[in-house]
């Protein structure tokens, strides 16, 4: 039975490239406009796995999805880097010169800023997803009108790469999250990454008696990320990413850190990208408590 795998946008988007490297180019595509519905999607069963963007390295944190996961009963079970190159595509026959308006995901605009900032005449419209902007410009026959989306993008939907390679670092890289429902906590054989969600005490030290144990112990946090709780004024949530040598430590460890947060919660034990060479089957998993 093919794999089912829930991408945020559509086909030609960066999440089908991300999903076809980290799954393979065999599994089946379920396209989903916004994140929200990529996780309802997962959680209804209508997909096996969900592959959400989390970070880029130029443009930082996609806030709003640590919410997603954090409120949602899906666990992390893997995570992919992928470079991206963006390019500024449209119809046959224009060229940067033709280009009044340029519409793509806000991510996509950020990550050619500098680009842009040499062409000042062109307009740039925020929409929902790169490959979708394709998709509209293609069928809709828009002329002097471009996006920015990947070379996948515009074979996809019959449209010339007019300007390429156009981010502002070519070091850019997006971080990418495996999700899957969460009958059984598990984790997989060789999990060295850990993703957690935690709310510290409310008096004075309370998120450096947290933190402590994890660098005295050699665990490395490679994100922290803080989020406002709301309807608590001044309050917040935090998200952490642990890379460990041993799973029994890193539990010793949490088991220490629990003892100075109000809530915590482990959203998944997975291999990091460096480790992780091929997805593990199912029957390599192993529980947790």
């Amino acid at each position: 039975m093919k794999k089912i795998v829930s991408i945020q946008g559509i086909r030609g988007a960066f999440h089908q490239e991300a999903a076809e490297r980290y799954f393979g180019s065999t599994i089946e595509i379920n396209e989903c406009i916004t994140f929200r519905q990529l996780v309802e999607s997962v959680e209804m069963g209508e997909a096996h796995y969900g592959i959400m963007a989390i970070e880029n390295s130029l443009v930082g944190s996609i806030l709003p999805n640590y919410a997603l996961i954090r409120e949602s009963s899906l666990q992390i079970t893997g995570e992919i880097y992928i470079g991206i190159v963006q390019n500024l595509i449209a119809h046959h026959g224009e060229s940067i010169d033709s280009i009044s308006e340029v519409r793509s995901h806000p991510m996509a605009l950020a990550q050619c800023a500098d680009f842009f900032l040499k062409h000042p005449s062109i307009r740039l419209v925020e929409c929902e997803d790169t490959a979708l902007c394709a998709k509209q410009i293609a069928e809709l026959k828009l002329r002097g009108v471009a996006t920015v989306a990947s070379e996948n993008a515009a074979r996809e939907y019959g449209l010339d790469v007019i300007a390429p390679s156009i981010e502002s670092n070519k070091e850019n890289y997006t971080r990418f999250l495996i999700l899957e429902k969460k009958s059984l906590p598990t984790i997989q054989s060789g999990a060295n990454k850990a993703s957690i969600t935690f709310t510290a005490k409310h008096k004075p030290g309370s998120l450096l008696h947290i933190l402590k144990p994890f660098a005295d112990n050699g665990i490395n946090m490679t994100m922290l990320q803080s989020l406002p709780i709301v309807g608590s004024k001044w309050e917040y949530v935090f998200h952490a990413d642990l890379v460990f040598d041993s799973i029994l430590k890193f539990q010793a460890v949490l088991e220490i850190a629990k003892e100075h947060t109000s809530s915590l919660k482990i959203l998944g034990l997975y291999r990091s990208h460096e480790m992780q060479v091929q997805h593990e089957p199912a029957e390599n998993l192993v529980h947790y408590c």
